[in-house]
């Protein structure tokens, strides 16, 4: 093995590393910052760390008519979760893997984890992982082809699909306020919402079986695996808004493996997301969930943006 490929190796490992940690502080900030609008105290920053370490340490309870899909579905999902990580710049305008695929990769590996999940959920036989499962499938068969419609948009002003080199294109191009970008902001800002399962699309919070769609798919999880589940959810929300700062905010970003440049980064990528974090916590807080088949509605505004994103930018 080459030198260049122990490096991106060893740098790959670093992020995902670095995501996995901070992936949980994410949400609890969320959490925090939506109690303090609703005038509650709300649980502590570190709750989700807390709760991550009781599952962990806890014996998984299994229902004796699931298989083998059942016990893979949370491991997979996790593993897809970490594997994306390394497909998206994070603190320098390069992803540790970006050989290894672009952009349909990253979606290609999301959607695999997503569907071992929802396989999983079908696999004991529970009405409410079954219902769970096909409500997420209806929302990411809308949710998919809009996110590619965004990344697409992007893809072409920079000049390529794989995100290192766009995001290195968007560098020198420097920052611009061109309409196709605005529309796909705005698109993709829908579709990270929905993917993330937070209101109007989905309530995290909730335990009202009609309305869950994520929390019904993991209802029969529990100890590690249902930690693996909710780690691998929170990493997965971090790594959407990465991607959205990387593709209309790359400012900041180190140019080359530099300690000084990437500790330099650093806050500047924590001050994006923390800012990324206050627009979904005022989405969730002055908006009500939709009713489900109002859904569909909503990812076909985001699905409508993308298009007239792509059209604009050819045009």
């Amino acid at each position: 093995m080459t030198e260049g490929a122990l490096a991106a190796i060893g740098l790959a490992v670093l992020q995902a590393a670095g995501m996995l940690a901070l992936a949980p502080l994410l949400r609890g900030l969320i959490k925090k910052m939506k109690a303090a609008l609703q005038t509650r105290q709300g649980p502590p920053l570190l709750q989700v760390y807390y709760d991550l370490a009781k599952w962990l340490r806890k014996e998984p309870v299994r229902s004796d008519t699931a298989s083998w899909l059942y016990v893979a579905g949370p491991r997979m999902y996790f593993a897809t979760s970490v594997a994306a990580t390394t497909l998206v710049p994070v603190w320098m305008a390069a992803a540790p893997l970006e050989a290894a695929g672009g952009v349909l990769a990253l979606v290609g590996i999301l959607a695999l984890g997503r569907f071992f999940l929802a396989t999983a959920a079908l696999d004991t036989g529970s009405p409410f992982g079954g219902m769970g499962a096909s409500r997420e499938m209806t929302i990411a068969a809308l949710a998919e082809p809009a996110l590619m419609l965004g990344l697409f948009t992007a893809a072409l002003s920079a000049g390529s699909l794989n995100l290192g080199a766009l995001v290195r294109g968007l560098l020198d191009r420097g920052a611009t306020f061109h309409p196709s970008d605005i529309l796909a902001l705005a698109g993709l800002f829908i579709v990270v919402i929905a993917e993330t399962g937070r209101v109007p699309v989905d309530n995290p919070a909730t335990h009202l079986e009609l309305t869950m769609i994520h929390e019904a798919m993991v209802l029969e999880y529990s100890g590690p695996d249902l930690a693996l589940v909710e780690w691998a959810s929170a990493v997965k929300e971090l790594l959407y808004l990465t991607l959205l700062a990387d593709l209309f905010a790359p400012i900041g970003l180190a140019t080359s493996a530099s300690p000084e440049l990437i500790l330099l980064a650093v806050p500047i990528w924590a001050s994006k997301i923390f800012l990324l974090a206050v627009a979904v916590t005022l989405v969730e807080s002055t908006n009500a969930k939709l009713r489900l088949f109002r859904v569909p509605d909503l990812m076909a505004v985001s699905l409508g943006l993308g298009f007239l994103a792509l059209a604009i930018r050819f045009l």
